[in-house]
């Protein structure tokens, strides 16, 4: 291919990469956003154990998002192939089996968590003083669980179908309705963590209906119809979408295992502390997720008309993004430490105030190597390279990160708290370089294989 030639391709390439990434991380960010939002409408209407209940009750949001996400952006991937081969009614085939297995999944998971209110509550470790706050919280929530799961869907398939400017509008109007409502019933009709939850959940309906308008008009691909239920597919989709699943639900592992180490070694006031990392956290991973999720249908649909150069391309691209991210964002934080730790807590309370400003920034470290590892985790599921993808994540949100929590206290008391996610994700970085070196060596060997729906070596 001559210079020009690959300078068009380039250029080809940096626009797709940038209509497609945008909007995924807007869409990520008002996810990351509902919930940030809650806190900071609690916390200044209701109070600082207000926000530890909305922080308590974020693995169980977390869990949510993370199971739409393990069908969601496999689905894409596969519909994506298709699309790629040109086999439009295959796609709507796919299309259909995905929002409708959703539906289904989320009343079971509504009925289950009714049920089950009091366990879930205490599970996450709620206390006391704290648990009917995180049980009206959660009581609101699942009752949205359908609009939850099926929301975020359409927002990356109205991506997959073409049309990702549309998932930003979609996005925009959610935030923006979440935001109002917020306001409304927390701080006008003081309706408490109930308003902030009810505020949240129309939020999510309004973006589904916004969503389904595209899908039942003449301009989408992507059409509900007749199908013939298919668990092959599921099981694909699901390991496909394992990884960013696991990347997502790591949030709440880690949250989770946060809240319980914290109260263990250093008390609910550090619990309140933890909350604004956790919510700044958050935004920087879902930051990383946005990009990782936009090159995955454009990585696949690549795959399915094998276009090595172009996959190679976008993966160096997007890691350079990654790059220039995460270290303007360590420098935000290390320079408005104290507007962002204002945005959750005033200063009537200077020692509360202090400390949260010292373990955030210490934290903040970890946000110059976690992006890589989320980048390079979805990028080989994207290709379905679903066993790597998935030791990336696992370490992440689990292994790892367990590991160095355990090791960190050893070594530095409850102090080690706040070192141990810059441990685990350097500990991740080292083997998702070696894991993505490993591909690399092998990719300009490999074929993609559009009936079998594999790699294979020629």
């Amino acid at each position: 291919m001559s210079t020009i030639a690959l300078k068009s391709n380039n250029k080809g390439l940096n626009k797709k990469f940038v209509k497609y990434v945008i909007p995924s991380v807007a869409s990520m960010w008002v996810s990351a956003l509902y919930v940030m939002v809650d806190a900071m409408f609690v916390s200044k209407g209701v109070g600082p154990d207000a926000l530890a209940a909305v922080n308590i009750a974020m693995p169980y949001t977390n869990f949510i998002f993370a199971l739409s996400v393990l069908f969601s952006i496999g689905s894409s991937a596969v519909i994506s192939m298709e699309l790629g081969n040109k086999d439009i009614k295959n796609a709507s085939n796919y299309f259909s089996i995905t929002i409708v297995g959703l539906v289904i999944i989320s009343f079971i998971i509504t009925i289950i968590s009714l049920l089950f209110l009091d366990e879930i509550a205490l599970f996450l470790g709620a206390t006391p003083g704290i648990l009917p706050m995180v049980k009206n919280y959660l009581s609101i929530i699942i009752l949205f669980i359908v609009f939850y799961i099926v929301s975020y869907a359409l927002e990356v398939l109205i991506k997959t179908d073409g049309y990702p400017h549309l998932s930003t509008i979609g996005v925009i109007i959610s935030a923006i309705t979440n935001i109002v409502l917020d306001y409304v019933f927390v701080l006008k009709f003081n309706w408490g963590v109930e308003g902030a939850a009810l505020a949240t959940g129309l939020a999510r309906a309004f973006s589904f209906i916004f969503f389904m308008f595209h899908f039942f008009s003449k301009n989408s691909k992507l059409k509900i119809c007749k199908f013939k239920f298919e668990f092959s597919y599921f099981k694909r989709i699901m390991t496909i979408g394992f990884s960013d699943c696991t990347t997502e639900l790591s949030i709440g592992i880690v949250i989770l295992l946060f809240n319980q180490c914290i109260l263990k070694f250093l008390g609910e006031d550090a619990l309140v502390s933890y909350s604004v990392i956790s919510y700044i956290n958050t935004l920087v991973l879902s930051t990383m997720l946005g990009i990782s999720q936009g090159i995955q249908p454009l990585c696949s649909y690549y795959y399915g008309t094998n276009d090595k150069y172009a996959i190679k391309y976008l993966l160096h691209l997007s890691l350079k993004v990654v790059l220039v991210c995460s270290i303007l964002i360590f420098i935000g934080c290390m320079l408005f430490d104290d507007f962002i730790v204002l945005m959750f807590i005033d200063k009537s309370d200077m020692n509360l105030f202090n400390f949260t400003k010292n373990t955030f920034k210490i934290f903040s470290v970890s946000f110059l190597l976690l992006g890589f590892n989320v980048v390079i985790s979805g990028f080989l599921a994207s290709l379905e390279r679903t066993a790597d993808a998935c030791i990336i994540s696992l370490n992440r949100g689990l292994f790892a990160v367990s590991l160095s929590l355990i090791i960190m206290i050893l070594i530095f008391g409850g102090n080690g708290i706040w070192i141990s996610t810059i441990a685990s994700e350097g500990l991740v970085l080292l083997l998702s370089i070696m894991l993505l070196k490993r591909f690399n060596k092998n990719l300009d060997q490999l074929t993609y294989n559009s009936t079998a729906h594999e790699i294979k070596t020629v």
